[in-house]
């Protein structure tokens, strides 16, 4: 807390705000939801002593739910042999022992993610036992008409890319223009992908989530990008190639989502492979399930191996015993083209995994120079930090409640200006902080139907407007 910024945090105790509704209606519908794939689980297991045990786990996860409605004090999480144990706690007594409707909704919800891994880890028969991955993978599946129209074009993208073809007859002017447009449009391909935050959508129907992806989706969207730093973000990575046109040229993405979030990440980290934008991308996962639906290393290879028999995947029957019609053999040709190049740049170590366990801790990222000194070090030899989604962006700039015309560079911190990292973050509003926004713009948006009024700021709530903000701390 001594590193945060003095500007005040959300409060879920704040009625107008985006925090209360998520104590309030959210979170009791995300422990339910866990608690019934548990359940699930459970009934399947012919031993008697993991079957208990699970049985114990739903006990504690029903007695977290009634503490969050009864509006009971949080308490100390039991040491599961993790040393964040120990700073959530400090934290918590350094709180005053809050209750759960009146504490920093960004601690409380870190608190109740933690909470909930530590049921598992403490447990014999069910570490590493993950109560969203059922959710995650029928999402992604549930995004199969998104998925086949990106695996198309990207593989026609990713070989004109490496053949050099797209640039037959054109001045560099040109070729450098083509780019710079290609490069949006993966941006915002990865930027929108984020409306299908398992967290948030937590009642969607299959055709719901169609209507949130695939190219008419983008273009109606484009002009919801309220911020949007796109082309200098491409400066500088042109710039970096230019200068460093046969050394390393690494960007990193802290990941947010998994299933088809996670796959439009990977459609922009090959991009920027195959383009030689980039020589190396990092991929950051969570080191444990958090916030429902980010990624976790075993995302990653679950993604992957949904990818490696594509019919399969997408043609077996669902739990109500609906069943898919076959893809075409070019619909087949086309995702497995991905899962051999995204497994070939992972073979070749230019897809990497780093998983680091600051991504979990209850803070923002103002604390990362302090408490994590060698992630923030890792990260200064990135071209390019991009932090993917609303919980990232929060983290960014504290869930504080700054004033909308503040510049990200100074809502930041420490990872701002002068800081040595390229932080660029895409975000599709789902909470009430926001900056770097032009004057007026904030009153505008108030006064559209839904979007709130003096008091509340709900335009920000629904994942219609984003914001592509760019600090270059290399400069």
């Amino acid at each position: 807390m001594e590193f945060d910024p003095q500007t005040p945090q959300y409060n879920t105790s704040d009625k107008s705000s985006f925090a209360s509704v998520s104590a309030n209606d959210r979170w009791p519908v995300i422990i339910t939801g866990a608690i019934d794939d548990l359940h699930r689980t459970v009934v399947g297991v012919d031993d008697n002593e993991k079957a208990n045990e699970g049985k114990g786990i739903i006990a504690n996860m029903a007695k977290l739910k009634y503490e969050l409605q009864h509006d009971r004090q949080l308490t100390p999480l039991d040491d599961d042999g993790h040393p964040d144990i120990a700073s959530y706690n400090q934290e918590l007594e350094q709180r005053g022992n809050p209750h759960w409707h009146d504490v920093p909704w960004l601690y409380a919800e870190c608190y109740l993610y933690r909470r909930i891994e530590s049921l598992f880890a403490l447990s014999k028969h069910w570490k590493g036992y993950d109560v969203f991955a059922r959710q995650k993978m029928d999402t992604f599946k549930s995004s199969r008409p998104a998925v086949i129209e990106l695996a198309a074009r990207y593989r026609e993208l990713a070989q004109e890319a490496g053949s050099g073809k797209g640039a037959e007859g054109k001045s560099p002017e040109q070729v450098e223009q083509a780019e710079k447009i290609l490069f949006s449009e993966m941006c915002e391909i990865c930027l929108w992908g984020n409306a299908t935050d398992l967290s948030l959508l937590t009642s969607l129907t299959y055709e719901d989530i169609q209507k949130l992806q695939g190219s008419q989706a983008r273009k109606d969207s484009q002009k919801n990008i309220i911020v949007n730093d796109l082309d200098a973000a491409f400066e500088a990575m042109q710039k970096a190639r230019r200068e460093k046109k046969d050394g390393e040229r690494r960007v990193d993405i802290v990941l947010d989502n998994s299933g088809f979030e996670l796959f439009v990440d990977l459609i922009l980290g090959g991009y920027l492979l195959s383009a030689g934008l980039a020589t190396t991308v990092v991929l950051h996962p969570k080191r444990f399930p958090w916030f429902v639906s980010d990624v976790t290393p075993k995302d990653f290879s679950d993604l992957l191996n949904s990818m490696v028999d594509p019919q399969a995947f997408y043609t077996a029957a669902d739990d109500s015993g609906k069943t898919f019609p076959p893809l075409s053999e070019k619909e087949v040709s086309d995702v497995k083209f991905l899962f051999e190049q995204w497994s070939q740049f992972h073979q070749d170590g230019k897809l990497i995994l780093r998983p680091h366990a600051f991504w979990t801790t209850q803070g923002g990222f103002w604390r990362m120079p302090h408490v994590a000194p060698d992630l923030f070090e890792d990260l200064k030899e990135s071209e390019l930090v991009l932090f993917k989604g609303d919980l990232n962006y929060r983290k960014l700039v504290n869930d504080a409640e700054w004033d909308p015309t503040t510049p990200f560079t100074e809502a930041i911190g420490p990872l701002g200006p002068k800081s040595g990292i390229r932080v660029l973050a895409f975000r599709t509003c789902k909470a009430d902080t926001v900056v770097g926004l032009p004057a007026g713009k904030d009153e505008e948006l108030r006064q559209l139907p839904g979007g709130g009024d003096s008091k509340t700021r709900k335009w920000a709530w629904s994942g219609k407007w984003a914001v592509v903000s760019l600090s270059d701390g290399k400069a």
